[in-house]
């Protein structure tokens, strides 16, 4: 696996999108973050459906082409110099197969950053674009309103990310000791299984450092995600694994065990608790980035800046 194109950093009065791929946005959220985003002396501009929601599924905010058009329109805009998803939920699969990819990669590489149901957005970047992204903090996401440490993690990123090189949760623990060199990949437990075998996934996760999260899932679905990642051959030969949040899932003395047997059995690196995905204050993690993982020390450290 081969570390994909950096995106450049932002500057003061950049111009950044705000989409809603997935599901529907409240507006007393939405304008809440973008209030964070001006306080940063950044330009959000907001896409034309994202405040919609969908007549028959309330769970989609808007319909699949509106979602597709606003993600691409922004995307393609000159004018833009990030996308930022404003939240998840569901709904990226419906409308991944309606952007025009050759479009979008004609647009260059901007900055794009999102987290959840936005995983299969992470993988399409990655295979369809060859671009890195950022799994962090959403712009209308209750975690990322409330806590100052995932706004600041995030704006650093964004600004000065040759100051957050170094990823580091005090909370982490190693599952399996060791140190590990790989490239940055993962996001949602839930969506990387049920993305197997499609177009816009990438086969494996060989020679990667994965990172794994979800939200409010039983440990048995948890189980069968991991399993199916197992015998669909996905995780040969990938070279680490960083574990996020398991919000609303079991307590951890639960999960352990079956993370665990699932994992351990790789002979890689892992670390628990590492403080990304769906919790307070969580870190933004680059993917498509070379790093290395020191499981002991809890620590992710960047070859290069996330971004340009």
């Amino acid at each position: 696996m081969k570390p994909l194109l950096r995106p450049s950093r932002l500057g003061p009065g950049a111009r950044v999108a705000v989409v809603a791929p997935s599901g529907p946005v409240p507006e007393e959220r939405l304008q809440a973050g973008l209030d964070v985003l001006r306080g940063w002396d950044l330009d959000p501009v907001v896409a034309p459906h994202v405040l919609d929601r969908h007549a028959t599924f309330d769970y989609l905010a808007g319909t699949d082409a509106d979602r597709a058009a606003d993600l691409q329109s922004a995307w393609c805009d000159p004018a833009v110099d990030a996308v930022l998803c404003a939240r998840g939920g569901y709904g990226v699969q419906r409308m991944i197969d309606l952007l025009d990819w050759e479009a979008m990669r004609a647009a260059g590489p901007k900055v794009f950053v999102g987290f959840s149901d936005i995983t299969s957005l992470h993988e399409a970047f990655a295979c369809r674009l060859g671009l890195a992204t950022l799994h962090g903090p959403m712009a209308a996401g209750i975690d990322f309103l409330k806590n100052a440490r995932a706004q600041d993690h995030l704006k650093a990123t964004l600004f000065a990310p040759e100051t957050v090189r170094v990823i580091s949760s005090d909370g982490s623990t190693p599952m399996v000791p060791g140190r590990a060199r790989g490239v940055t990949l993962g996001g949602c437990l839930a969506l990387l299984a049920a993305e197997l075998g499609t177009p816009h996934a990438r086969p494996s996760a060989r020679s990667g450092l994965l990172c794994l999260e979800d939200v409010g899932e039983e440990p048995y679905r948890l189980d069968r995600g991991l399993t199916q990642l197992l015998r669909a051959g996905w995780l040969d030969g990938v070279a680490g694994v960083l574990l996020g949040s398991w919000e609303q899932c079991e307590p951890a003395e639960r999960l352990r065990p079956m993370l665990a047997d699932r994992l351990a059995g790789l002979g890689v690196p892992v670390v628990e608790d590492f403080g990304f995905g769906h919790c307070a204050g969580a870190l933004t993690v680059p993917f498509g980035v070379t790093a290395e993982l020191d499981a002991d020390a809890g620590t992710l450290t960047l070859d290069e800046p996330a971004l340009r």
